[in-house]
């Protein structure tokens, strides 16, 4: 794996000896983990599994991945802990939203479709949550929210509901096959952390500093009227 981020504190997380351990196990037995070796001439050429440990520089949490070396094993990745690298959100996102989008991150490599429909189900979510609209269809909701979002925001919100029907909604024409890989799915997804990101932690964060600054007045208008 390259450089990845903490999913549990935003943090890059360098590929590099300080930060992270690899070890690789022949497919063919179950090696006594205190024997395993680090060393990369170990006898694994046709298959074997790479098992790595990353260790945040920030936060000090593990995220460990499998990954297939060799031609009859090299379709395996896989992210052993935590299940993926879905970025943990604060609790004040609500568990509706959050579930769906980390459901929709754990199954990007095995079913993009699936995700993408997943991550559609999300930003719906979202809207009904944070906006405060529901209606039968989410495009009427999505047109709602014209004059209440950027231009750039509304347009991209229609454009994932799109992309989002290929894999909640058959094609009328069955031998049209439009496909969504791995690497849509989780464009799909970076543009749900952004909204998120937008929509509930920028508010928090906007409303966590009006109250410090509201309760800082409070305290000096108190201590103005103790000196007079």
């Amino acid at each position: 794996m390259l450089d990845i981020e903490c999913p549990y504190c935003s943090a890059q997380i360098p590929n590099s000896p300080g930060t992270t351990i690899s070890t690789r196990y022949p497919c063919f037995y179950y090696p006594d983990l205190q024997g395993a070796s680090n060393s990369s001439e170990d006898p694994c050429d046709d298959s074997c599994i790479a098992i790595t440990f990353y260790k945040c520089p920030r936060c000090g949490n593990y995220i460990i991945n499998a990954c297939g070396k060799g031609r009859k094993v090299k379709d395996i990745n896989l992210m052993l802990h935590p299940q993926s690298l879905a970025k943990k959100f604060p609790s004040y996102v609500p568990p509706s939203v959050r579930n769906d989008y980390e459901e929709a991150y754990s199954i990007v490599s095995l079913s993009p479709k699936a995700s993408a429909t997943l991550s559609r189900r999300c930003i719906q979510n979202m809207i009904r949550d944070f906006w405060g609209i529901s209606k039968p269809r989410l495009v009427d909701e999505i047109d709602s929210l014209k004059d209440k979002v950027p231009a750039d925001q509304w347009k991209v919100l229609h454009e994932l509901r799109r992309l989002g029907n290929i894999g909640a909604h058959p094609e009328t024409d069955v031998s049209l096959i439009i496909d969504i890989d791995s690497d849509d799915a989780a464009k799909i997804l970076k543009v749900i952390e952004l909204l998120i990101k937008h929509w509930y932690v920028n508010r928090h964060e906007q409303e966590t500093l009006f109250n410090d600054i509201c309760n800082l007045d409070a305290q000096k208008q108190s201590e103005r009227k103790r000196v007079e």
